[in-house]
């Protein structure tokens, strides 16, 4: 017997809210934004668009999976990796003493970190 919602939307609908958020916050894209985090202009074109992007794509593979499985696992799949790169790369650019500082005081990236890896790994089986 299928499940008419899966659980899953209790992670998936928060976590695109957030990477949606940050994206949108980041508009329009000016060079100005990625001199302040000390990244290249290219890097940052892709850390708003994989944010944007990625938020979507959580909240669309989610909606479609009834009509094209195969496709929607794979854009919730790739959306979920690009979530865990981009977490990774804040995590990165912040420049932790070590890995309990990280786990101690930077605990949201952290989370979203592991969101974006349960996805990634996970998809949309239930």
């Amino acid at each position: 017997m299928k499940r008419l919602l899966n659980i899953d939307w209790l992670l998936r609908i928060p976590l695109a809210i957030v990477f949606l958020q940050q994206g949108l916050s980041k508009l329009p894209i000016a060079l100005d934004d990625a001199q302040s985090y000390e990244l290249p202009m290219l890097v940052w074109v892709f850390v708003v668009l994989g944010e944007l992007g990625a938020g979507i794509g959580l909240i669309v593979g989610g909606l479609i999976q009834r009509l094209w499985t195969t496709i929607a696992d794979m854009v919730t799949r790739f959306s979920g990796f690009v979530i865990g790169c981009i977490a990774t790369g804040v995590i990165w650019v912040g420049q932790p003493d070590n890995l309990i500082d990280v786990l101690l005081y930077d605990n949201l990236h952290v989370f979203l970190w592991a969101g974006g890896l349960f996805f990634a790994l996970k998809g949309n089986r239930i």
